[in-house]
């Protein structure tokens, strides 16, 4: 098991984690992680063993502490001197979860903004996954702007 920075090549295969892992409400459509990809392909990891795709994660730089709607939808505001790593996606596949891959993910994100001498790492979350995230450090900042697909989002900051 690896992880790599994916590239072009794998959007077919992240598109359909994607689909598989989140309601349509939410899900990232084909141009928005084609655009991801082409603007912050340093920022987007895949986790894969025996050459297939196991999950993902990817976020933008920015200098933003908190996430809000148009990152999700703008990759051009992606901020390569930002001093936050932000989290707009984390999936594993339904197959392959309860095996600890997500938090492989995350830990890969959180070394990767440490090396880059990020302030810290920035995502949203339902409620219910707030307990996951407090694991890795992150602390709740309460419910954010954030109404992405019609849902209530927390704030999760970790600083670094």
């Amino acid at each position: 098991m690896h992880i790599r920075t994916a590239t072009i090549n794998d959007l077919a295969a992240i598109a359909a984690i994607e689909q598989r892992c989140f309601p349509p409400n939410e899900a990232a459509s084909y141009d928005c992680l084609s655009e991801r990809l082409r603007i912050f392909p340093t920022h987007f990891w895949l986790l894969e063993r025996d050459n297939r795709l196991l999950g993902f994660i990817n976020g933008m730089v920015t200098d933003r502490q908190t996430i809000d709607d148009e990152m999700f939808k703008n990759a051009g505001l992606h901020d390569r001197q930002g001093k936050w790593q932000s989290v707009f996606g984390l999936a594993v596949a339904p197959e392959y979860r309860k095996k600890g891959y997500a938090g492989k993910l995350l830990d890969h994100l959180i070394a990767q903004a440490r090396k880059q001498n990020k302030t810290g790492v920035t995502l949203t979350c339902k409620e219910h996954l707030i307990d996951y995230y407090q694991k890795f450090g992150f602390r709740d900042s309460g419910i954010g702007h954030s109404t992405h697909g019609g849902e209530t989002w927390h704030d999760m900051i970790l600083t670094l």
